[in-house]
């Protein structure tokens, strides 16, 4: 079920459905637009606060590249310095930081694809909600064409048996054809993917072994530079 999708009155799905019952079908109508647009406030509610946590998870993203950025140099400047140890520390410092980098630049993109699909939900609910609207009047008005046409035979044929009594069926089947009409029009509806994904997978080697292996690297591009150890 889509992540926006409240439990409401009825559904365009189900709207047919209940027509066919309704003794008044324009306030069965307006009702659906009611629920439609209790739907689409808390939708944009939802929408918003996806985009406040998406900005709040680049942040992250960004400071952590940063960070790892930084501590690189600080290493360089360690080892120029002959502080090994110095100089390892900070490369931890990185690898932890680069790690933290990526978790928050997944978390970042898997929110940003949420955010995107909700975006298009939205308006596929607000095209929904604004071809129930605009079809509401023409509705409106077959039903006083209806309620005018039986007081007219009550009035004018009430002599016969069994006139005043009969139901306009024939005008409540033309009146579901076009709510059919105007369901396979609005439904487009769609679930919004899944957006629980797993982290990023663990690293194969220790975190040790990828110091001393960026330790080397930094000796050998010093020792390229004419520093010697």
């Amino acid at each position: 079920m889509s992540i926006m999708r409240r439990v409401r009155d009825m559904t365009v799905a189900t709207l047919n459905e209940r027509l066919e019952k309704a003794e008044d079908p324009v306030k069965l109508i307006d009702q659906f637009l009611w629920s439609t647009r209790e739907e689409i406030i808390g939708a944009e509610k939802l929408y918003q606060q996806c985009v406040t946590h998406s900005n709040h998870l680049k942040v992250q993203w960004l400071q952590a590249e940063q960070l790892k950025e930084k501590r690189e140099q600080q290493a360089i400047i360690a080892l120029k310095a002959g502080e090994e140890h110095v100089a390892r520390i900070a490369l931890m410092e990185k690898a932890s930081s680069e790690e933290r980098a990526a978790q928050y630049r997944e978390l970042y993109e898997q929110s940003m694809q949420g955010t995107r699909d909700l975006e298009e939900q939205l308006r596929e609910l607000r095209s929904e909600y604004q071809t129930v609207y605009e079809k509401r009047e023409y509705f409106a008005a077959r039903m006083e064409s209806l309620r005018l046409q039986q007081r007219m035979n009550e009035r004018y044929v009430g002599g016969q048996a069994g006139i005043g009594q009969q139901q306009p069926n024939g005008m409540f089947r033309k009146l579901e054809d076009r709510i059919s009409d105007m369901e396979l029009e609005a439904r487009s509806l769609r679930d919004l993917r899944k957006a629980g994904q797993e982290f990023i997978s663990e690293a194969g080697h220790t975190i040790q072994n990828v110091i001393e292996r960026e330790m080397e690297q930094l000796k050998r591009k010093l020792q390229q530079e004419g520093w010697k150890p």
